[in-house]
């Protein structure tokens, strides 16, 4: 697995290393706009654009072993921030997003 960077309270892990989290149980939540959403999605993902879940963090992330993901990582990241700010733990930036899990031949849903 990823090792965690001492400045960071979340991993960044590679598509491989996703897809074994997913398999352990990891929960998927994609942090892209609407409109990227219905473009495709990484099955069985939970659909929290970043600016709903910046206001309302709290209410929204009740689990650990999170899984975030946007178009490329740079959107997870912030929202793996979040999450360790209202106390999560074991969260995950997916590094590529959406577009290197596309591109490593894994299937989108619609």
């Amino acid at each position: 697995m990823a090792q965690i960077e001492e400045k960071e309270p979340f991993n960044r892990v590679g598509v491989k290393d996703a897809q074994a989290l997913i398999e352990e149980g990891y929960k998927v939540i994609d942090v892209r706009e609407p409109f990227e959403w219905a473009q495709g999605r990484i099955p069985n993902a939970t659909h929290i654009p970043l600016n709903t879940l910046l206001a309302r963090a709290q209410e929204l992330l009740t689990e650990d072993n999170l899984i975030f993901v946007c178009a490329e990582g740079v959107r997870s990241a912030v929202a793996c921030e979040v999450a360790a700010a209202v106390g999560r733990t074991n969260l995950v930036n997916l590094e590529g997003g959406t577009v290197a899990w596309a591109r490593a031949g894994n299937p989108l849903e619609r």
